[in-house]
C-alpha cells in the first residue's frame, strides 16, 4: 500500500519571512510541493528555490484543493498556502469540504498573521476591544446579508474591519457600508485605510468615517473603523480597554 502524504494548510501572513511563524515556514520547508494562488506563491518562492511550486489563478480554489488532495494521495507532502490566516477567508475550509470521509490523508491547519492583525499593528492599537471582520465581497455571500451584518455590528459599537472593500468592478458596496455605519457611529470615528499591509508597497492613512471614501481603497486594502471610544494619539489609532478607569497606578 502506498504511503499517503500530508496536507499542510498554511497561513503565510503578509508574505515576508519575518512575518511567518516558525511552524508555517517549517511546513513549507518539509513539503514536496507548495500550491497556491499566484500572487501568494510569488511572495514565498524566493525562500524555497528547490521546491516544486504550483500556481493558479483566482477563482480556482476548489480545483486547487482537488489537486492538492491528489498530490497527497500519491504520497507527497503538500503545503496549500493562503495569505493571512488560512482559516480566515482562506483555504482551510475549502480543503476540509473537498476531502472525503474515506480519504486517508492527514490535514494540518497552520495559522498565520491575519490581514486585520497586520493592518492594526501598523496604525497603532485599534482592535484592543471587541471587533468584527466583514468581507464586502458578494461573490459568495448575498449582499443583503452582508448589509445586515454591517448594520448589527455598527449598532453594537463594534470595531469593524472590512476585507475586500472595493474592486474595479465592485465600487458601490463600500459607499453603502459607510452610509450604514454613519447611522450608528459618529462621523468623526477614527478610520484607518491600510494598503498592502506587511508588503514592500505598504502605506496607510488615518481619517474619519465621514471622509474615508476620499482615500484610495482597493482589494488590497483593509479598512478599520473604530468604536465610540476610539481616538487618535501621536498619529496612531487607539481603542482603550478601560484600564485607567479601573486601576490606579
Amino acid at each position: 500500500m502506498n504511503k499517503k502524504g500530508k496536507i499542510y494548510v498554511v497561513g503565510i501572513g503578509p508574505g515576508k519571512k519575518a512575518d511567518m511563524t516558525f511552524k508555517a515556514y517549517e511546513a513549507m520547508e518539509k513539503s514536496d510541493v507548495i500550491v497556491g494562488y499566484k500572487t501568494y506563491t510569488d511572495l514565498i518562492k524566493e525562500y524555497f528555490p528547490n521546491t516544486e511550486i504550483k500556481s493558479s489563478s483566482m477563482m480556482k480554489e476548489v480545483d486547487r484543493c482537488i489537486e492538492v488532495l491528489e498530490l497527497a494521495k500519491s504520497g507527497k507532502n503538500v503545503a496549500l498556502i493562503s495569505s493571512g490566516d488560512a482559516g480566515v477567508y482562506g483555504m482551510a475550509g475549502i480543503m476540509y469540504e473537498v476531502i472525503d470521509e474515506n480519504d486517508d490523508v492527514e490535514i494540518e491547519v497552520i495559522p498565520g498573521i491575519t490581514a486585520t492583525n497586520a493592518a492594526a499593528a501598523i496604525v497603532g492599537a485599534p482592535i484592543m476591544h471587541d471587533y468584527v471582520t466583514i468581507s464586502l465581497s458578494n461573490l459568495l455571500t448575498d449582499w443583503e446579508l452582508i448589509k445586515k451584518r454591517i448594520e448589527l455590528a455598527a449598532q453594537g459599537d463594534f470595531i469593524i474591519s472590512l476585507y475586500n472593500p472595493k474592486s474595479k468592478g465592485r465600487t458601490t458596496q463600500i459607499v453603502e457600508a459607510q452610509k450604514i455605519m454613519l447611522k450608528h457611529k459618529s462621523k468623526d470615528t477614527p478610520v484607518a485605510i491600510v494598503r498592502n499591509a506587511g508588503r514592500e508597497t505598504e502605506e496607510y492613512e488615518i481619517t474619519t468615517l465621514e471622509k474615508m471614501l476620499d482615500s484610495e481603497i482597493n482589494m488590497l486594502t483593509i479598512v478599520l473603523i473604530g468604536n465610540s471610544n476610539t481616538f487618535v494619539k501621536k498619529g496612531k489609532i487607539v481603542t482603550p480597554r478601560g484600564y485607567e478607569k479601573k486601576y490606579e497606578y
